[in-house]
């Protein structure tokens, strides 16, 4: 890592972590399962920041799945406050039934976990859960929508962090440790 830049989450515990995360999820899906007819899970990770993470943890659920990306962004260019939820991708309009995991990045002012929430509940899916690699302290304030979230990797404070899939004006998202610029 550069010298400005302070790790906050080496890279060996986020390996750890995610494997954690990748076995309690495929444990859900099959007791969701159990004695009935197996659906694909339908991951829907938002994009770009869940991209690292994403591909990490789907290693780890060795399920039936199909990916359906949406592109989703709170943090324009140097912005390292959430500048709110702007959709730039359609989201899937076929979920009535499906087991649905959104997957993301960090969980932060709710804003965009929010609205992919509501927009996915919309459409009577069988079941709908959500990961996050990182959840901000709601201590801090910034929270501005609860948003119930079943599997998280680390809480942090209120920092902007970088690193793993994380940007700070598009650079840095190939780190692979999560870190602090100092």
């Amino acid at each position: 890592m550069p010298e400005s830049i302070r790790v906050l989450i080496s890279k060996d515990r986020i390996a750890a972590r995610v494997a954690e995360l990748g076995r309690q999820i495929s444990e859900d899906v099959r007791a969701a399962h159990a004695g009935g007819p197996s659906r694909p899970l339908v991951v829907v990770p938002v994009l770009t920041g869940s991209i690292i993470f994403l591909a990490d943890l789907i290693r780890n659920i060795p399920v039936k799945m199909t990916i359906r990306p949406v592109t989703i962004s709170s943090y324009p260019g140097a912005a390292t406050t959430t500048q709110g939820a702007n959709i730039h991708g359609g989201i899937p309009t076929d979920l009535a039934g499906a087991d649905v995991l959104i997957v993301d990045d960090i969980l932060d002012s709710g804003k965009t976990l929010g609205l992919l929430r509501r927009m996915i509940m919309a459409q009577n899916p069988a079941s709908l859960r959500i990961a996050v690699l990182l959840r901000k302290d709601e201590a801090t304030g910034r929270r501005q929508e609860q948003v119930a979230v079943e599997y998280v990797g680390f809480d942090i404070g209120d920092e902007f962090v970088i690193g793993y899939g994380l940007d700070y004006d598009g650079a840095y998202r190939n780190l692979p440790d999560i870190g602090v610029l100092g």
